[in-house]
């Protein structure tokens, strides 16, 4: 018997969030049929201070139904599963507001060592290599795009929201069996 994610969106993401002590922020931004997406994980010091934990920028638009991963940050040293929160959220936030129903970022090449850490990362939240950009012409507007080579990867964002979900919860000491359905 499979298993099932229930009630996993993005009010029920901001609440858990809030539960921990987070801040779960979204800014888009709609110019030219483009959504431009800046969602932000923080904690509050004081009124009317925060500190941002972390934050994921990404795009998408209407004749594509990919959302575009642009970039990812989180604090080294700020809470645990700060990064998860901010892949669950992204996901939700896109199967809910746009017609993306896929996902795509470039693993950068900086260096072989790096590269392989990023892969790997990525693997584990759902993705997989497509296609890689090196110096080939046909690399050229991909490359401009995403800002340098390396490996494209894609990813179905149902998938990744479940496991970066899954991640969540077990960081978060939240029984993910709690948040499961039977299917």
């Amino acid at each position: 018997m499979r298993k099932k994610l229930n009630n996993v969106d993005l009010i029920n993401l901001e609440r858990q969030a809030s539960a921990e002590g987070l801040l779960l922020r979204i800014q888009v931004q709609r110019p030219l049929n483009l959504w431009a997406l800046r969602l932000v994980v923080a904690k509050e010091l004081e009124p009317k201070k925060i500190q941002i934990l972390g934050d994921m920028k990404a795009w998408a638009y209407s004749g594509l139904k990919g959302l575009q991963l642009d970039t990812m940050n989180v604090l080294p040293n700020g809470p645990v599963g700060v990064g998860h929160l901010i892949w669950a959220a992204t996901m939700a936030w896109a199967l809910e507001e746009t017609p993306c129903r896929q996902a795509r970022l470039l693993a950068i090449r900086d260096d072989d060592h790096q590269h392989a850490l990023l892969v790997r990362y990525f693997q584990r939240r759902g993705f997989r290599t497509t296609r890689e950009l090196g110096a080939a012409p046909l690399d050229l507007p991909l490359r401009t795009v995403w800002g340098g080579a390396g490996s494209l990867m894609t990813a179905d964002c149902q998938e990744v929201l479940k496991r970066s979900c899954l991640l969540w919860y077990v960081s978060q000491g939240i029984d993910p069996y709690d948040q499961f359905s039977s299917a």
